[in-house]
């Protein structure tokens, strides 16, 4: 097929942030603030992590990492800039992160703090 041009996205997706409900982990009560999100593949999403500081957590995706294409993480107006993905998002103090990905592959994807499983600190994601 010759002539044939590749296809390119149009725009600028990264202009196009859809904002998730911030994930909070409670340390009083054990407890993350949401249990599940509903994303779609190719859109731009910032997922903001928090912690009330009481309890050290960590929260893992390596699952939803690998199927995302990730621009960045921010700490503290600290740009991270991982090559490759990431595996988890640790909180020994109060504070917060942002995690800007986009979904590549749709499935569910589950999230959670190591440790903290059983007292309902899993969560899911359903990437359409």
């Amino acid at each position: 097929i010759a002539g044939t041009l590749p296809a390119y996205a149009e725009g600028n997706f990264a202009s196009q942030l859809t904002e998730l409900e911030p994930l909070v982990m409670s340390g009083q009560d054990l407890s993350f603030s949401v249990n599940e999100y509903t994303l779609e593949t190719g859109k731009y999403y910032k997922w903001r992590i928090e912690s009330d500081g009481l309890e050290e957590f960590r929260v893992n995706a390596p699952e939803l990492w690998r199927a995302s294409w990730i621009n960045q993480v921010v700490i503290n107006d600290i740009e991270v800039k991982p090559l490759g993905g990431i595996y988890g998002v640790e909180f020994d103090d109060e504070g917060g992160a942002d995690i800007y990905f986009v979904p590549l592959m749709p499935g569910n994807y589950e999230f959670s703090a190591p440790g903290f499983e059983e007292r309902g600190m899993t969560g899911t994601f359903i990437v359409r």
